[in-house]
């Protein structure tokens, strides 16, 4: 069994959690979201708690989905109640990230800007060559914030590219300092 899968999640004041049958969704502040549980697995809403559980606990795909189920019903809380947020850091001569409507678009030293359009549910934000994605659902904001990065990811001799914030980028030395040694 899982132990992820045995924690009970808590449900803030202001979320409201629904569960139909196989269907569950979530109404907070930042939105609604629904998820469809796998069959042998059930949600149960008591007190102000949201309990997950697996019918079956012998079987191997049971067991595999108790855990999953539970972490992305916990995300799903927070998404509606909080939110999710990455932030990415431009380092570079010359580098810099524009808004254009809602679009994103970056000047990286290509021949071309790199535009991005965030999908619905996903906000984007610059400020200080400081790029936000924010929004409810945690796997579009880091797929967002990935897609970003993977652009121009950061080089180890001079470290410029787009990093996550506070991300430790681990440098090497040139050649000119090992011809030297």
């Amino acid at each position: 069994m899982s132990k992820v899968g045995k924690e009970p999640i808590q449900i803030k004041d202001g979320i409201n959690v629904t569960v139909n049958g196989q269907d569950v969704v979530v109404t907070g502040p930042k939105g609604n979201a629904s998820y469809q549980v796998s069959q042998g697995i059930t949600v149960k809403v008591e007190d102000s708690k949201v309990i997950v559980d697996a019918i079956q606990k012998q079987d191997k795909k049971i067991r595999a989905l108790f855990g999953l189920t539970r972490a992305i019903l916990a995300n799903i809380i927070k998404g509606v109640d909080t939110g999710f947020e990455k932030k990415l850091e431009l380092k570079g001569v010359g580098y810099k990230a524009q808004m254009q409507g809602v679009d994103l678009v970056l000047s990286l030293g290509f021949a071309h800007p790199v535009k991005f359009t965030p999908k619905p549910g996903v906000v984007v934000a610059v400020q200080d060559n400081v790029i936000t994605v924010s929004g409810q659902d945690k796997s579009l904001v880091g797929d967002l914030a990935d897609k970003i990065r993977a652009v121009k990811p950061p080089e180890p001799y001079k470290g410029k590219g787009i990093r996550y914030q506070g991300e430790y980028i681990r440098r090497k030395a040139g050649k000119a300092v090992k011809a030297g040694a």
